[in-house]
This record gives C-alpha cells, structure tokens and sequence, in this order.
C-alpha cells in the first residue's frame, strides 16, 4: 500500500485511535520521568486525555493519521506522539498501516521533555 495513500493513512490513523482510545494492538505506553514525577493523580488525569484527545488539525496532524497531539492540563503543556516499530522491535516498521508487522510505541511527555 502506498503510504501516500488515502487509505493508508486512513489505516493507521484507525490503528493509531484504537490503541490509544481503547488499547487495543500491538503496543507500548511509555510516560516519560516527567511525568511520573508529577504523581499518580496528574498521570491519571494525562492518560486520560489522551485517550479522549480528539483535537486534531492541520497543525498538528498535517497528515491526517492522528500520530500527534498536544494539550494542557492545568496549564502545563503536553505531547504525545506514535513511533512504528518492526513487531520484534528491532528496527522501523515496514507498514505502519499492517498491524502484523507493526509495534506501536505511544510516548506521553511533557512539552519541556521534547
């Protein structure tokens, strides 16, 4: 498939969604220091918001494939962001949008972190 497709980045955004909506595939959640030194009520409260994250534009997302977002939690500013693995983790993915072959990482940071 094409990865300048409509199809498939319309593939890995419903992969992407998935796991970070509801967990489901093949993947990883890694919380930086940052945020684990913030104590468990504010990563409660950030895994929260990333799974409800829904504010995707241009901006953010210039390729529609819902790998990114940002957001505030008491007015301190957060990233997340997708990296495709190959499913043994030893390298990139071959096909971001093929779940067999595909182990996604989501990394939750704070912005000062990037």
């Amino acid at each position: 498939m094409d990865t300048q497709s409509k199809e498939y980045r319309a593939e890995v955004r419903k992969l992407n969604d998935e796991f970070r909506r509801f967990g489901i595939g093949n993947g990883s959640v890694m919380l930086t220091a940052g945020i684990h030194e913030t104590g468990p009520r504010f990563v409660e409260e950030v895994i929260a918001k990333v799974q409800c994250f829904n504010d995707f534009t241009r901006d953010n997302d210039p390729y529609n494939e819902h790998d990114f977002g940002k957001f505030d939690i008491d007015g301190e500013p957060l990233f997340f962001k997708f990296d495709y693995y190959s499913f043994d983790l030893q390298g990139h993915s071959p096909n971001a949008a093929d779940p067999a072959v595909t182990h996604r990482v989501l990394t939750i940071m704070l912005a000062s972190e990037y």
